[in-house]
């Protein structure tokens, strides 16, 4: 049996980073590795404003995302390494697939060990309730789910203080 998979989903959200954070940390602790996940759902009609610029094609928008999840790794490793240096050594996929996200997570996570995704809070009753992806992955996902919140931070003004993300 090789080692524990973490599939982590990324939308460049705080939350998101805040959740590759986790599993970048989780899987150096495991000794895991992480698969980086984003889904897209390309568009059924491209607007025909310029007919020289063709559309993208679903290869180019591919290449564009897993690039940009690269780069999230790398800025992830970076914010982290200080504090645990083995997560330079964490193995990590980058996938991105066309279709919904909570469809994609949950059929990413059908041979991983854990699923890792961010909580989106929005403040008052919206930090309560849980956002629709996040909701399907901990009704339907086939392993354990963890949602991870932004961390608090505070910000100084005038002598007060005001924490801003999460309620306690």
């Amino acid at each position: 049996m090789g080692a524990p998979t973490i599939v982590v989903g990324v939308d460049g959200s705080a939350g998101s980073r805040t959740a590759l954070e986790h599993a970048l940390r989780d899987a150096a602790r495991r000794g895991a590795r992480v698969r980086v996940v984003m889904a897209f759902e390309a568009p059924d009609h491209w607007p025909d404003f310029d007919r020289a610029a063709a559309p993208p094609t679903p290869a180019e928008i591919i290449d564009r995302i897993e690039s940009g999840l690269g780069e999230a790794v790398v800025a992830a490793r970076a914010a982290l390494s200080a504090a645990d240096a083995r997560v330079r050594d964490v193995p990590v996929d980058v996938l991105a697939l066309p279709g919904s996200p909570a469809a994609v997570l949950l059929a990413q996570a059908e041979d991983a060990d854990d699923l890792v995704v961010g909580h989106r809070g929005r403040g008052g009753l919206a930090s309560a309730l849980l956002g629709s992806v996040g909701l399907q992955c901990v009704l339907h996902a086939p392993c354990r789910v963890t949602v991870v919140r932004p961390p608090r931070t505070a910000q100084f003004s005038a002598g007060t203080t005001r924490v801003v993300g999460r309620t306690p």
